[in-house]
This record gives C-alpha cells, sequence and structure tokens, in this order.
C-alpha cells in the first residue's frame, strides 16, 4: 500500500508561486508515474501534470509554461513548482501515485488559493 502526503498549498496572489510537494512512503517498486491532479469547487477533477520513472513529462494545456513537475526519486517526493499563479488555479491539488491501468493511489489534496 502507498500512503501519499500533499503539502505546499495555501494563499497566494496573483502572479505568485507555491511550491507542492507529494511524499509517498510503501510499496513504491512498480509505481510507473507521478502525477498531479486538481478539483476546482464545481467541477470535475482534472489532470495537471505527469512525470514518469523515465523522467518524461506531460503537461495540460492550461498550465503548460507555468507549472513544472519534478521527482526527487531518492527521497520518494515527487514536487509541482507552480508559477505565474492565476485565480483559475484556485483548486484543491491530488497527488496520485500510478501503479497500473487499475491500481494507482491518493493522497488527501492540499488547498491552492490564488486571490485577484
Amino acid at each position: 500500500q502507498v500512503q501519499l502526503v500533499e503539502s505546499g498549498g495555501g494563499l497566494v496572489q496573483a502572479g505568485g508561486s507555491l511550491r507542492l510537494s507529494c511524499a509517498a512512503s510503501g510499496g513504491m517498486f512498480g509505481i510507473n508515474s507521478m502525477a498531479w491532479y486538481r478539483q476546482a469547487p464545481g467541477k470535475q477533477r482534472e489532470l495537471v501534470a505527469t512525470i514518469t520513472t523515465a523522467g518524461s513529462t506531460y503537461y495540460a494545456d492550461s498550465v503548460k509554461g507555468r507549472f513544472t513537475i519534478s521527482n526527487d526519486a531518492a527521497k520518494n517526493t515527487v514536487y509541482l513548482q507552480m508559477n505565474s499563479l492565476k485565480p483559475e488555479d484556485t483548486a484543491v491539488y491530488y497527488c496520485r501515485a500510478v501503479r497500473s491501468l487499475y491500481i494507482s493511489y491518493w493522497g488527501q489534496g492540499t488547498q491552492v488559493t490564488v486571490s485577484s
């Protein structure tokens, strides 16, 4: 079983930056990729960024050029550096560890609020 704990959320003004962390523990063997999702009030959860164990990354168009996902394998921690934040980035951000198409694990989420 994999446990994920997100941190780093908070309140920031538009144009500011935050760095989210996702610390993983437990059976990380076989985890193929890590991802960040977000869910704004009244909206569906959406994929923000992913990183594979090989280091390949993917970004949603809405965050491309502003957000950077990275992985510190030694610390079993994934980061999401968020720059040039906009009010529409306000959401609960969740970390996900993917083992297979059918097996993944979620963190509890961390709130990010961007004021205008």
